[in-house]
């Protein structure tokens, strides 16, 4: 069954794509991290851990909805067989499926935020692969710039950018943005130059889409420990303290991509 959060009269569906091992150990992805910092994160998320003791991810996406109205769907998974994170993560992912069985169907999907452009978040937008042939998905500048200075390396910008932007459907943010009522996007770079997280809030209420602000749960307890898979460790960690830090201070919920839970309240 679906994993759901209320926020005032917005409903927070966590739908997982799929579940795998990282694919290499866990202390070469967090160098800096003490045995004692492990055994606390293991303690507080005991199920983002293998029987052999490495890490393992699941790979989740966000569905927000008021009432029965239109969805924005934040990140869009792995995707099928054959999409770019086949040579890494666990394909093909189940996101469409999952989302039926929340009572979502394709064209309810009016936005797809990508919190950022790695492949084992947007595979289920690329368009020769989505279900979603009508919604808009919405980027930063910073990553459609990133991944235009190296198009030769990775197939982001000729599979998703540019069929997305001939068919009129891409939506490109430079900063913040309201994309519906109670569903904000705030820029919150490191993790890649265009990284992005979602508030979704009403009133005094208020849930944060994390995105990979924070990929494990060392970071949520220990947010100073750099992850090696972030572009610019410095910025990340900025973003990381600054916006944990306002999530404590509004009592948000966070929800969070790769952890073994889907909704977390520290």
């Amino acid at each position: 069954m679906p994993v759901t959060h209320q926020v005032g009269p917005l409903t927070v569906v966590a739908v997982e794509d799929a579940a795998g091992p990282f694919f290499a150990p866990r202390a070469e992805a967090f160098p800096t991290a003490t045995t004692e910092q492990w055994a606390a994160a293991d303690a507080f998320d005991p199920a983002a851990r293998t029987a052999d003791g490495e890490w393992l991810l699941r790979f989740r996406s966000y569905a927000v909805r008021v009432g029965t109205g239109p969805v924005v769907l934040v990140d869009a998974g792995i995707g099928p067989a054959g999409s770019l994170a086949a040579d890494w993560a666990p394909v093909p992912g189940r996101l469409p499926d999952a989302l039926a069985e929340a009572g979502i169907a394709p064209g309810d999907v009016a936005a797809i935020v990508l919190t950022h452009l790695h492949n084992d978040h947007m595979g289920w937008a690329v368009p020769r692969d989505s279900p979603f042939t009508s919604a808009r998905v919405v980027v930063q500048r910073a990553d459609v710039d990133a991944y235009a200075a190296r198009r030769d390396q990775a197939g982001q910008y000729d599979l998703l950018i540019e069929p997305l932007r001939a068919a009129g459907r891409l939506e490109v943010l430079d900063g913040d943005r309201v994309l519906a009522p109670g569903v904000r996007v705030v820029p919150t770079p490191g993790h890649t130059p265009g990284h992005q997280s979602v508030w979704v809030e009403s009133g005094d209420d208020s849930l944060l889409v994390t995105g990979d602000l924070l990929v494990h749960a060392i970071q949520l307890l220990h947010p100073e420990l750099p992850y090696d898979s972030d572009m610019d460790p410095a910025a990340a960690q900025l973003s990381r303290r600054s916006l944990l830090q306002e999530a404590r201070s509004r009592g948000a919920i966070t929800a969070v991509s790769h952890l073994g839970m889907p909704f977390v309240r520290r």
